[in-house]
């Protein structure tokens, strides 16, 4: 465990340098080496090779290491937490009549049927399928078979279908793991939402998806049936069905055809004055209008077979993840057991030095997808999920089996939060205007990484904070609660880093630190890392580079003042002379005069003068 207490002051030698002595000195716990005094001269100068006599200053390409791309990990196995259901009364009608050509509703003697026809020996290959069992155009035949796929039988209330387990009801875990019969399935180990063939399988119930058609058809003024089902994401076969039942029920006409082919798809649809009361109702319910959501049971089941934990993360895999950044070993060294463990890694060390850079190019070491939906419903309230300032989405590659629209296929997400975070920001948001919630950032950073940066700097206090935190980094379950009062178990399944260039000291405990079990300072760069990133910013920006340039920096502005490196100043200190020359209309280039100029405007200090009195300063 490190240790963060203060050390006494070092005594004079030829390290001390008085008033110039670095402020900033990072605290270094008792199993971190020990960095030189002076980070200038922490390591011995760099050779330089001499110059022709009155040669200009010139660019000195240097080599880059070649890396190479590593596999994808395996996930691991899910486990469910099932939401307890809340009541809900209907509305006034619903489409109870079953359209022509609709497959029979279950029964127990077709489960026994099926289940004697999967428990039969081998015999002589089966007949050809009988027309009426055959899915309807536009639905996905690739899914596994409908015995299999079977939801729970339809009961008084349907709005609660997804919540309880009821008898015959195959779980998530069932749906959402392709089966590897089939040349188009995917790796049977990772999670792949198979497309619902039945509103039962999507674990929603009529009334839901009536509810949204409505709403959806409301904001729009009019739309298309094909528009529609886009908007709830759902099968234009399920979509279809629930529209055509609307229309028994008078609450919606068609206004004309869309001007294009044939069918319901293409049909426009409109409300009528009989669904007034009936939308007011729903409207002060939620006015959620978008995708359908997912039930929460799956999600649960998604995340826990997605998991970031358990990790076969190796150096050789990590070396080309960073992109430009110059990662020494022992960063490499520390972060890759944590990143295998997915437990929280805590980051401390003088500010500008690559924190959130490093945590940045962490994430991008998780190769492969995961599934993320668009909302979640957790006891009939809606929960948005996908954020697009987030979660990079990811196109389909041609011949990709078809999955749930509902799902987003993105790359991990690393949610960044700073001194904006609020202990109101970590439970679930509700707007009373809109009447469903949205949800905190460390749900959205499911199966991901979050960065809690400039750790300490936030409205609430650290202490305030870290116990917050406590109890999801010892069982990986958050808790949050709904405005009604009811609290939420949800998975907490999430890759924390907390970065500060604070004191330590003055912010953990030892609570925390029993936690967090992975500490990791990061320091200084010395005067050869301080060249590489300068050859590296150079080439980022177009500007030649010239090391000859970056002595003279060095040997005028850093040793004489014993001012300390940062891993930041090569590209602030590039940005200005960038600036510079083209304010003076010359070409930019690393030109001792323009590196002169932005040495002044970067490096002030802002010392307190001994009498702050209005008097001081006007006799001044």
């Amino acid at each position: 465990m490190a240790d963060f207490t203060r050390r006494p002051p070092p005594g004079p030698g030829p390290s001390s340098h008085g008033a110039e002595q670095d402020e900033n000195r990072n605290i270094t716990p008792l199993e971190t080496p020990a960095a030189s005094a002076n980070p200038v001269l922490s390591a011995p100068p760099r050779p330089r090779a001499p110059a022709p006599a009155g040669a200009a200053l010139g660019a000195e390409p240097r080599p880059e290491p070649t890396r190479s791309r590593p596999a994808v990990p395996a996930p691991l196995p899910s486990v469910i937490f099932d939401p307890m259901p809340r009541p809900r009364v209907p509305p006034a009608q619903s489409a109870g009549v079953a359209p022509p050509g609709a497959p029979p509703p279950f029964s127990e003697e077709m489960l026994d049927v099926q289940t004697e026809r999967r428990t039969a020996p081998p015999g002589p290959p089966p007949p050809a399928q009988e027309p009426e069992r055959r899915a309807a155009p536009g639905m996905d035949r690739r899914g596994p078979p409908e015995a299999d796929r079977r939801g729970p039988p339809a009961g008084p209330d349907r709005r609660g279908a997804a919540s309880a387990p009821q008898q015959g009801y195959v779980g998530p875990e069932r749906r959402g793991v392709r089966r590897a019969d089939g040349s188009d399935s995917p790796a049977t180990n990772r999670f792949w939402p198979s497309q619902p063939k039945t509103l039962q399988e999507a674990g929603l119930n009529a009334t839901f998806v009536e509810e949204l058609v409505l709403k959806a058809i409301f904001f729009a003024g009019e739309m298309r049936g094909m528009d529609v089902a886009t908007r709830l994401q759902l099968p234009s076969a399920l979509v279809d069905e629930v529209i055509e039942g609307l229309r028994r029920q008078k609450y919606i006409d068609i206004r004309g055809g869309g001007g294009s082919g044939v069918g319901r798809s293409t049909m426009i649809y409109q409300l009528t004055t009989f669904v007034t009361d009936v939308l007011r109702q729903i409207l002060d319910r939620n006015r959620y209008n978008g995708p359908a959501p997912v039930p929460f049971n799956e999600w649960v089941a998604a995340v826990k077979q997605q998991t970031v934990r358990g990790n076969r993360i190796t150096r050789h895999r990590m070396q080309d993840k960073f992109g430009d950044l110059i990662i020494r070993d022992y960063i490499f060294d520390g972060i890759g057991p944590a990143m295998n463990s997915g437990r929280a890694i805590f980051f401390y060390g003088p500010p500008g030095n690559g924190k959130t850079a490093i945590c940045q190019g962490m994430v991008n070491c998780y190769e492969g997808d995961i599934f993320i939906p668009h909302a979640l419903l957790i006891d009939d309230f809606v929960v948005k999920m996908f954020d697009a300032n987030i979660h990079r989405a990811v196109e389909d590659e041609p011949g990709m089996p078809s999955y749930d629209r509902r799902w987003v296929r993105c790359r991990r997400p690393l949610v960044v939060v700073g001194g904006e975070l609020t202990l109101e920001m970590l439970d679930l948001v509700y707007t009373p205007e809109v009447k469903y919630y949205e949800a905190p950032f460390q749900m959205k950073a499911s199966n991901g990484m979050l960065l809690i940066d400039d750790f300490g700097r936030q409205k609430v206090s650290p202490k305030e904070l870290l116990n917050r935190w406590i109890v999801p980094l010892e069982s990986d379950v958050d808790i949050l609660t709904l405005h009604t009062g009811k609290k939420v178990q949800v998975p907490f399944d999430v890759f924390a880093a907390f970065s500060t260039n604070l004191d330590p000291s003055a912010l953990v405990d030892d609570a925390f630190l029993r936690r967090v079990r992975y500490k990791l300072e990061v320091q200084r760069p010395d005067e050869e890392q301080f060249h590489e990133i300068f050859q590296v910013m150079c080439r980022k920006r177009g500007v030649p580079y010239d090391a000859r340039a970056v002595d003279y920096l060095i040997d005028e502005h850093y040793r004489p003042h014993h001012r300390p490196f940062a891993a930041c100043q090569p590209r602030d200190l590039l940005d200005q002379v960038i600036d510079m020359a083209n304010y003076q209309g010359q070409t930019p280039r690393l030109d001792p005069a323009l590196l002169d100029a932005a040495v002044r405007s970067y490096f002030v200090r802002f010392d307190k003068p001994v009498d702050s009195s209005p008097t001081a300063a006007s006799a001044r």
